[in-house]
């Protein structure tokens, strides 16, 4: 296993952490004040930088006019930017536009492609994915109840989704539902295009998390699909290969979550640091002090780079072997890094006292958006059940 950095990885890591500094944190308080829509000028002149100085697309082939790295290159330019809230936007490798990118350019059609693609990569449109569905546990994405009906050369659409993130300002969204409900559980789904202006695509509201609803792109919508008419044309791949074409989504996806997440550690550690080493309990006795903090530190420490040498070998693994033979990495990163991120920025909170959950630090904003990240992309339950049946196989006990 070779972690080796190229003398040019070096350089855009570095170019990337001064660019980071100097223009993109200090916009963070505007947005958390502003929101996201009210901020778009700032930020569309913030991407236009980050184009300009070769920043942008770090997940895409350069063929598509992307970066051309690696995905163990990537996920350290993920680390990189994850130390901002704004840093995947900036560089237009955000959720869930990345994942619709790259399923769009294995799996879209010449004229899927041309329509929904090429504007998504230029960065002049946005998208949604539409699969998590109330009334269904996400846990069991082969248990939908979103329909899609052929009718002629349309698709009837009708269900209920939420956690559509980022639906609101979107241009389309990619929407999981069951084309064939005879069929075996995983070919029963198919992944279709459908552009919001559609009639019967209908936006409820921004879902609040602890308390926040968010706007534009900082949002998770719930959606209705009523009598929602599309062509054909705009299936994604073949009829039935909805879950296929889900996972080829989230093995790459939970390693550019996951070194996202090492970001907000290792911002969540700065801040932690700069406080224990700054703040004073009494006169001359600064936090630092005390035992507690500083195992809370070293805890931290360890923890990060644990969790980050994970991370980077299942990335590793699966630019060699594939998305297959790297399930039990993957679902090993997923949980084990949320457990990390999450204990991280709990102790950056206390050690800031009153000041943690007050908005004028990012930390509550961390806490508040990747809570979720032991639910999302299959609870972390699920991914222990993977990894226990993979590790208890050789010794005879097959679990189901």
């Amino acid at each position: 296993m070779d972690f080796d950095i190229s003398p040019k990885m070096t350089e855009l890591l570095g170019q990337l952490r001064e660019f980071l500094q100097s223009d993109i944190m200090p916009l963070e308080k505007t947005v958390a004040e502003q929101g996201f829509r009210a901020s778009q000028p700032q930020l569309q002149a913030l991407r236009a930088k980050a184009r300009e100085r070769g920043f942008w697309l770090p997940q895409i082939d350069s063929e598509h006019g992307g970066l051309g790295l690696s995905l163990m290159e990537h996920g350290m330019v993920s680390e990189v930017l994850g130390r901002s809230p704004l840093g995947h936007y900036t560089c237009n490798c955000q959720a869930p536009d990345a994942g619709n990118m790259e399923i769009l350019i294995q799996f879209g059609t010449p004229e899927q492609k041309q329509k929904f693609l090429n504007p998504l990569l230029r960065g002049e449109i946005r998208s949604c994915f539409s699969m998590t569905e109330p009334e269904r546990p996400g846990s069991n994405p082969t248990w939908l109840d979103t329909q899609a009906v052929r009718e002629g050369d349309q698709f009837v659409i009708n269900g209920h989704k939420w956690f559509t993130s980022s639906a609101d300002g979107a241009s389309f969204a990619i929407v999981m539902a069951v084309t064939n409900p005879d069929a075996p559980p995983y070919e029963r789904a198919s992944q279709i295009i459908v552009p919001l202006d559609t009639p019967g695509f209908r936006f409820v509201r921004n879902v609040p998390i602890m308390g926040h609803a968010g706007d534009d792109y900082d949002s998770h919508a719930e959606v209705r699909y009523e009598n929602c008419r599309v062509p054909v044309t705009n299936l994604l791949g073949g009829e039935g290969a909805g879950f296929l074409i889900a996972q080829e989504r989230l093995g790459p996806g939970r390693i550019h979550h996951c070194m996202r997440w090492i970001g907000i550690c290792e911002r969540s550690f700065d801040l932690m640091c700069q406080r224990a080493a700054t703040r004073e309990v009494a006169p001359g006795k600064p936090l630092g002090t005390k035992e507690i903090v500083q195992a809370w530190i070293a805890e931290s420490r360890a923890e990060i780079d644990a969790a980050r040498l994970a991370v980077l070998h299942a990335a590793w693994k699966i630019d060699r072997q594939g998305l297959y033979q790297s399930r039990s990495e993957i679902s090993c990163i997923k949980f084990f890094v949320a457990d990390v991120m999450l204990k991280v920025i709990d102790r950056a909170i206390q050690v800031h006292g009153a000041l943690g959950v007050t908005s004028d630090t990012p930390l509550a904003a961390f806490l508040r958006n990747e809570r979720g990240a032991r639910i999302y992309d299959g609870a972390d339950e699920v991914h222990k059940v993977v990894v226990a049946r993979q590790a208890l196989k050789p010794y005879g006990l097959k679990l189901k």
